[in-house]
């Protein structure tokens, strides 16, 4: 790439991808925090590691000639520990459409997360993961997995300040230099120093979410929905697709038709009935009607006299009611009652 004559010019020679860099850093955090067996970058080699270069003498492992013992790390987290982690986790509620089922994602027997994907990373290192170790690790530690959070949300909000991106950027050196000071050092990969270039690249080319694979991502798994002859994929999904677009074309021309591969709805509009531009006109019952003027007239200050006053006209009249019925009975009769009130008053004044 360098042996070409415009490389050298150019601002953003490679365009970071902030929803892997994501991905790889949320996994590599929860397999540190789990200790995850095969994932964890705190393992013997790296505790060997320590002692060749001579640092954290309180890490190095121990041997008692039979087994070798490696002393827990201020982010070693106990087996209750993870047992909270992994339950905060398990019920956790969230909108429909707004993530995955996280609660099909925690596994119990082995303590540790499985099958997360990039969306999933996104939400935990968003949302999550600050709840999830709010309690269970030392604030040293907490701080800097916070911060990291907080920096990922903000980076990838759909509205970003230019003027504090060298803050930001600060503040990415900041996060690394601390978490540093108690992370192995096997945990800084490629991917981790990755993070310092990503404010560059929003200077360069604007906000993550217009540069960002999960466009590309969903797109592509419905390009592999089209796949039904395994033998021959490529073909597969080009006839698909181009009668795909035959279909929606001949639909606009159909009344009434639903179009193809777009889904309904399951939510309602802000105001019932179909959408559409312009006034929407809606007819309430007169049920509802009264409903709302009992609503409206129990939030004025005005009108608390008059329904004190009834509800002691209803319980003087049925004194065997109960608080429930009696409040019944008022919110039936109070509107008609008001009315024949303000009608008489209105007569008075006119005389």
């Amino acid at each position: 790439m360098f042996d070409l004559p415009y490389w050298s010019d150019l601002d953003i020679r490679h365009c970071i991808d902030v929803m892997h860099v994501e991905k790889k850093v949320c996994d590599s955090v929860i397999d540190m925090l789990l200790n995850i067996q095969g994932k964890t970058k705190d393992d013997l080699n790296t505790r060997q590691d320590l002692v060749e270069m001579g640092i954290r003498d309180q890490l190095h492992p121990r041997s008692d000639g039979k087994k070798i013992y490696l002393p827990p790390a201020c982010h070693t987290l106990s087996k209750n520990e993870k047992i909270s982690f992994c339950q905060c986790l398990y019920r956790v509620k969230v909108p429909q459409g707004y993530s995955s089922n996280i609660k099909s994602l925690v596994q119990f027997k082995d303590l540790k997360l499985i099958g997360l994907k990039s969306h999933d990373c996104h939400v935990l290192m968003q949302q999550l993961l600050v709840l999830a170790i709010r309690d269970i690790l030392s604030n040293k530690v907490r701080h800097p997995i916070t911060r990291l959070c907080f920096f990922f949300n903000v980076i990838c909000s759909k509205v970003i300040n230019h003027i504090k991106l060298d803050e930001l950027r600060n503040e990415a050196i900041i996060i690394l230099c601390q978490l540093e000071m108690y992370f192995p050092p096997p945990f800084f990969n490629i991917m981790v120093h990755l993070i310092l270039h990503l404010v560059r690249e929003i200077k360069c080319c604007g906000p993550i979410y217009l540069q960002w694979m999960y466009s590309v991502e969903q797109y592509m798994k419905i390009l592999k929905g089209y796949t039904k002859n395994l033998h021959r994929p490529k073909t597969s999904i080009i006839e698909r697709y181009i009668a795909e677009e035959t279909i929606e074309f001949c639909l606009e021309y159909i009344e009434k038709a639903k179009l193809v591969g777009v889904p309904q709805s399951r939510h309602d509009k802000k105001v019932g009935g179909m959408g559409s531009r312009g006034l929407h006109v809606i007819t309430s019952s007169l049920e509802e009607l009264q409903q709302s003027h009992l609503y409206i007239l129990n939030n004025i200050n005005e009108v608390l006299p008059y329904i004190v006053c009834d509800k002691a006209l209803v319980k003087e009249s049925n004194p065997n009611m109960t608080k429930n019925k009696v409040l019944k009975e008022h919110n039936k009769t109070f509107l008609n009652w008001f009315k024949d009130i303000i009608f008489v008053a209105i007569m008075l004044l006119k005389r």
